[in-house]
């Protein structure tokens, strides 16, 4: 197990920082001594019931006193970030702020571009990642270290893709959670009594999750084996791949990489 020393959070206040904080610590990769957070109240934040991190308000000497620093504060704060020029290993799950900016807020060449999502609390994240050229061997192995304890994690060779990631895992559950609100507005529009409809459609996307997750086969496959099987379940499908609803959801999806590429222009 790669040892991972000490990590700080800028901004881990945040939904995302707290959700990381807490799938470290959950895991054990990470113990609380070796957890610094700065933020600009300085108060502890709440990280499941984990205790006896340090918080500071100084970004400086967060970034002085760790091996690892995620930057995790929202874009539009960036430029006052106000970090010293140093040679560390930062990683950063800032949506849309592109490597080339990285560099020039840290004056680190050892900079990486990640995107995690609030699934990190359950270590449910899944985080693809890029490196800056100058980052060492023994960098990527602390950075799948750090990220792999959240969840998932896979190092990336193209910069551009992160903002399709940023669409397509980190809004959890929202694009998950709509889905699931039309299915449950047609059971109610039904007549089923709405507490019913929610309780049923919560355990259908949970069930589904877990399937889709533990079975052998891609979610294309499994799409077409239902098909085959000609049932209820095909019936749907078959109607749902005959309307718009595929051409919509990439509409979605290219909607939210279009936004995070004006975020900060990356």
């Amino acid at each position: 197990m790669t040892d991972i020393g000490t990590v700080g959070l800028i901004g881990g206040s945040g939904m995302l920082g707290r959700a990381i904080a807490q799938g470290l610590l959950d895991s054990g990769a990470l113990v609380a001594s070796d957890l610094w957070i700065s933020n600009r109240s300085g108060q502890a934040p709440e990280i499941g019931n984990h205790a006896g991190f340090t918080v500071t308000r100084y970004n400086d000497t967060l970034v002085e006193a760790c091996d690892t620093i995620l930057l995790s504060v929202p874009p539009a704060q960036v430029p006052s970030l106000g970090i010293a020029r140093s040679d560390k290993l930062f990683v950063s799950v800032m949506a849309g702020v592109p490597l080339a900016t990285l560099h020039d807020i840290t004056g680190s060449p050892r900079v990486v571009r990640a995107m995690s999502s609030p699934a990190a609390a359950r270590r449910l994240a899944y985080s693809p990642w890029i490196a800056a050229d100058a980052v060492t061997a023994a960098d990527r192995e602390r950075v799948s270290a750090v990220l792999g304890a959240i969840g998932l994690e896979d190092e990336i060779g193209n910069e551009d893709h992160i903002a399709h990631f940023t669409a397509i895992t980190g809004p959890v559950p929202g694009f998950v959670a709509y889905f699931a609100r039309c299915v449950t507005d047609y059971a109610v529009a039904s007549g089923i009594e709405p507490t019913i409809a929610d309780r049923a459609v919560r355990q259908l996307f949970l069930s589904g999750g877990v399937m889709l997750a533990d079975e052998a086969e891609t979610p294309a496959e499994q799409v077409t084996a239902m098909i085959d099987y000609a049932g209820t379940t095909a019936a749907g499908l078959l109607a749902m791949e005959d309307s718009p609803l595929s051409d919509n959801i990439a509409r979605g999806l290219e909607a939210a990489v279009e936004k995070t590429r004006r975020m900060t222009g990356g």
